[in-house]
């Protein structure tokens, strides 16, 4: 049985399991238990702390896991990424408080709090910077009004709680972040049921960018209609009672899907309708 260890609490837990559950797999608990078993398809599913899942993995604990390309780092753990999610972006950037003058370039000798302190020390490195990390578990808005440090070193969503806080982000992001399935180094994505786990996720994954796209068309303006929707290969033309007319389907990127229906529209086309994949391999 392979063993994945998926967050167990907060949006990547919530998004992780919505993930795992449209590809198939049985990972919902009932309650609070620590280890689900989807025995059909050979995999145990271990709920951990975010913050520990590369840790386990990368000790050989657990074959796999879906955690935060920032707390990956952080952990400093011995890993791969297999694949990137497509959720729980954010960004790891500088803040300090407004007009208060700080830059990245004036952090030498500043205190930086942060809850990602090796994140925070390999970016120090890099920029020859010796300032000093303030390590705290959460909540590092707050301690530069408490007198704890200079400038912060955060994960940054929205910016909405910088903002609350009278902070603002300085510099560019020094790591740009999103949920990946990560793997101990030394298990292979030949295995079989790495294999088809990784299959069926971006199976997922491509099917929440995709959607299909159909609509009547009159055999005149078919040309014009298929330059607007090409499909992967090519679209599917399909002929209709009235033979001057015939029926076309095609895969779309969903977010344009507004723009190719008024597109089609314009040039003649009718019975337009768009439907969203579920699953999909190209």
């Amino acid at each position: 049985m392979l063993q994945l260890a998926v967050p167990n609490k907060g949006s990547l837990s919530e998004s992780a399991i919505k993930l795992l559950s449209d590809a198939g797999y049985k990972c919902t608990r009932s309650g609070r238990e620590l280890i689900v078993s989807d025995r059909e398809n050979g995999i145990d599913f271990i709920f951990l702390r975010p913050r520990d899942i590369a840790i386990y993995v990368g000790k050989g604990v657990l074959d796999l896991g879906i955690t935060g390309r920032d707390l990956m780092v952080d952990s400093a753990a011995d890993v791969q990424e297999l694949l990137p999610l497509g959720f729980g972006r954010s960004k790891f950037c500088y803040a300090a408080p407004v007009n208060s003058g700080i830059t990245v370039d004036s952090l030498n000798g500043k205190r930086i709090a942060t809850s990602y302190p090796e994140l925070l020390r390999q970016d120090l490195v890099r920029r020859n910077c010796q300032a000093e990390i303030v390590k705290l578990d959460g909540a590092v808005e707050i301690s530069i009004r408490l007198g704890v440090a200079d400038a912060i070193a955060d994960v940054v969503e929205s910016g909405r709680t910088l903002v609350e806080a009278g902070l603002g982000v300085i510099g560019e992001p020094m790591l740009e972040s999103e949920a990946l399935l990560i793997s101990r180094n030394g298990v292979s994505d030949d295995v079989r049921e790495v294999a088809i786990l990784i299959g069926r996720l971006r199976g997922i994954l491509l099917a929440r960018t995709y959607a299909m796209i159909e609509y009547n068309i009159r055999k005149q303006d078919l040309a014009a209609a298929c330059a607007i929707t090409p499909g992967i290969e090519s679209p599917t033309v399909s002929p209709l009672n009235n033979t001057d007319w015939v029926a076309v389907k095609a895969m779309i990127r969903r977010n344009e899907s507004n723009r190719i229906m008024d597109e089609l529209y314009a040039i003649g086309a009718r019975g337009i309708f768009v439907t969203e994949l579920r699953s999909c391999r190209i």
